[in-house]
């Protein structure tokens, strides 16, 4: 019988297979719903790619979708899921879209200077002088701007304007620069959904007239920025001020640099770490107080009174702090952490997490682009996610699993968290600080390991008690105690810049390498288990994407002041006077480069490469690659216009070259290839192209952007509007 049996009783591979699904489905309990919150941001990022509008709205198909996967996912999970992905996806199509046209239309700026009024909002300290952002601002006593203008005043101005303030002023005022690079960081999107219309600088003094009421947050914020800044000298001022209020712009561009090489630029911004010293403190100190009064903690209960004061003390100084998006995201997840625990239920955990990233989404979903957004939820994503992988060693640790005295194994735990929660965070934000600013942090484990405990130990909390004593006057001995702080914090970030390739300079990542990165590295911290593991190599393809798409050969800015020339001795330079400092950096950085060497007057150099006369230089990269020839003029007088290109040497190029580069108009064009003239930078902005034996291909700022309602149109000729602009800074003045 037995024998008979024993065919009935062998088990497929079909359900073999079947039962090792489900039991893996069953271990990812609870996980499937963060996912939407990634398809809700990947539904924005895909509304920003786009190369012109939607022509339909998805918000009418992504709700009824929803409730349709909800339906599906209670009988079938899988399914329900996957439909409820495409409804997340769709939501943040339509949300995108929702927001960008509600937003007032970019502004139409004069070419020449303004008598310009408004209401101050925000008064921004600079290294030297002050910035203004203007509310219900008015050009020449016309109408109201529906867009907020942001003015630079002279360093000598003596004039102090407030917060509530009308002020009166000559100033020249330029819209939100293109982006330096086609592909490139796109200020003028930025600026359309943070509603900022225009920056520039003021060309005389500043009229004062005070207002009836101040803004009771602006002028908080710049009355702390005030007396922290005056109360600690040098750069510990201002960088103990950012540590409080969020504001960067008055930081000395050296201390500055230094942050940012050492890792530890992330401080400065006021993120979820200040939140969280903040309301640990306040909910640490409150329940303290509870329990240190017997017939008080005989009747409330403390840890959940602590908790909700604890909160709204952080919302507080969200406010107060200009409710950036890390902070945002910080106190949505405080917010649900403290539903979570007055419940009962576990409060650190990934779908915290996702509802805190779908509420930031939901209500500013530009910033999903922006590196804020996203460095701050991957480290934070990176925390929770290695939490949890780590709980069951850590507890075993603490329980005496590993041999040694109990306080031994105390010191290194906090040793090891240290240097874990450093490795993680910087691990995470690596890829994207790799995208945006093309820098990698080698030292940021050491730099944090030492500035974060020093920062939550000290400067934080002896910020917090000078804000809770300014009202008394008694600030100075806490302000004394953070400046102490904030100067150790600038040691480590000046010791560690100084180390050898501290923060070398790397080809951005590609967008799409970013992307695939990204998918990766939240497969890896959303399942569990063993199947997490297959994240490791989508992350690592996404890394390698810089090997698949190199940067351009040439690169040129959209004021056609500058051309950059990449070969594989390093990056050479074409500059006109008068070109921007800023522009000629963002170009670089994009070329992976630190530095770059200028053009000779004649010559070769490059092995080759380039071959130069005073009026051309000939320029081939790779030896199986087309040719370009950048046709040079000599810089104008003041006040004239420049030559156009050598008649004979536009005509030598015709036909030989694939690509013709000059920044003055070419007239006639070639017949055969590329050209890229001034009309062309006019037109279409900045300018990328590569060299192959093919031929040239040349992207411009315009095809890479689209028509989107943040792009200016088409300029037109004639038209004083649509002439081109003076050069300013492109994220504004």
């Amino acid at each position: 019988m037995s024998l008979a049996l024993f065919p009935a009783e062998r088990i497929g591979v079909a359900a073999r297979i079947r039962a090792g699904a489900e039991s893996v489905l069953e271990h990812q309990h609870g996980r499937f719903a963060p996912w939407l919150a990634v398809a809700l941001g990947a539904g924005v990022l895909h509304y920003l790619a786009l190369a012109e509008e939607p022509a339909w709205q998805p918000l009418w198909v992504a709700l009824p979708l929803a409730a349709l996967a909800f339906g599906v996912a209670r009988r079938w999970l899988l399914p329900g899921w996957a439909l409820g992905l495409l409804a997340a996806f769709l939501l943040g199509l339509g949300i995108a879209g929702w927001h960008a046209a509600r937003m007032p239309p970019p502004l139409v700026l004069p070419f020449g200077a303004v008598q310009l009024s408004g209401v101050v909002a925000e008064v921004q300290p600079l290294p030297e002088g002050r910035r203004l952002v203007l509310e219900q601002a008015r050009i020449a006593g016309g109408e109201a701007l529906p867009r907020t203008i942001r003015v630079r005043m002279r360093a000598e101005d003596p004039a102090r304007p407030l917060p509530g303030d009308v002020v009166s002023l000559r100033a020249l005022i330029r819209q939100p620069g293109m982006p330096v690079v086609p592909g490139g960081w796109d200020f003028q999107r930025s600026a359309y959904f943070s509603g900022l219309g225009g920056s520039g600088f003021a060309l005389g003094p500043v009229v004062v007239e005070r207002g009836a009421g101040e803004p009771l947050l602006a002028g908080l914020r710049a009355w702390l920025d005030q007396r922290v800044a005056a109360a600690i000298p040098g750069a510990a001022g201002p960088v103990a001020a950012a540590l409080l209020t969020g504001t960067q712009s008055a930081i000395p561009e050296p201390a500055m640099q230094a942050m940012r090489d050492s890792g530890l630029a992330h401080l400065l911004s006021v993120s979820g770490l200040h939140m969280a010293i903040v309301i640990g403190m306040v909910f640490t100190l409150l329940r303290g107080a509870i329990a240190l009064v017997p017939w008080l903690a005989l009747r409330v209960p403390a840890k959940p009174v602590a908790a909700l004061v604890a909160l709204a003390a952080g919302a507080f100084y969200m406010l107060l702090t200009g409710s950036q998006v890390p902070m945002q995201r910080c106190l949505g997840m405080a917010a649900l952490m403290t539903v979570a625990m007055l419940a009962g239920r576990r409060v650190l955990s990934v779908r915290v997490l996702a509802v805190a990233a779908a509420a930031v989404i939901l209500v500013a979903p530009a910033e999903v682009a922006g590196p804020s957004f996203q460095m701050s939820f991957g480290a934070v994503l990176a925390l929770v996610a290695g939490h949890e992988a780590l709980r069951g060693p850590i507890a075993r640790f603490r329980a005496g699993g590993v041999t040694g005295p109990r306080a031994w194994r105390r010191v290194a735990l906090v040793v090891l968290g240290l240097v874990a929660t450093s490795a993680l965070a910087g691990a995470a934000t690596a890829p994207f600080g790799l995208h945006h600013f093309g820098r990698l942090q080698v030292y940021g484990i050491a730099a944090n390991a030492l500035a974060v405990p020093l920062t939550s130990f000290l400067v934080m909390p002896a910020g917090l008690a000078a804000m809770l004593a300014m009202p008394f006057g008694l600030e100075a001995w806490p302000l004394a105690v953070m400046g102490w702080g904030t100067e150790g914090i600038l040691w480590v970030a000046r010791a560690v810049a100084a180390w050898p390739d501290a923060a070398p300079v790397m080809v951005p990542l590609p967008g799409w390498g970013l992307g695939v990165a990204s998918f990766g590295f939240c497969w890896l911290c959303l399942w569990r288990g063993w199947p997490r593991l297959l994240g490791v190599p989508v992350v690592a393809a996404g890394l390698a994407a810089g090997q698949v798409t190199p940067p351009p050969d040439i690169l040129v800015s959209a004021d056609a002041r500058i051309v950059a020339l990449r070969t594989a001795e390093g990056v050479f330079l074409h500059r006109l006077p008068g070109a921007s400092n800023f522009t000629r950096d963002s170009m670089l950085r994009a070329l992976g480069v630190a530095a770059a060497t200028p053009l000779p007057e004649s010559g070769e150099v490059a092995g080759g490469a380039i071959a130069c006369t005073p009026a051309a230089c000939r320029f081939r990269p790779h030896p199986e690659s087309g040719e370009a020839m950048l046709l040079r003029s000599p810089p104008p007088a003041r006040g004239r216009r420049a030559d156009p290109p050598d008649a004979a040497s536009l005509a030598a190029a015709c036909g030989r070259a694939a690509l013709i580069l000059a920044l003055e108009p070419v007239r006639p064009r070639c017949a055969q290839g590329e050209t890229i003239d001034r009309f062309a930078m006019w037109r279409d902005g900045a300018q990328a192209a590569w060299l192959g034996p093919a031929g040239a291909l040349v992207v411009s700022d315009r095809a890479w952007r689209g028509d989107r309602p943040w792009v200016p149109p088409v300029p037109m000729p004639g038209r004083a509007d649509t002439l081109p602009l003076a050069p300013v800074d492109p994220g504004g003045n």
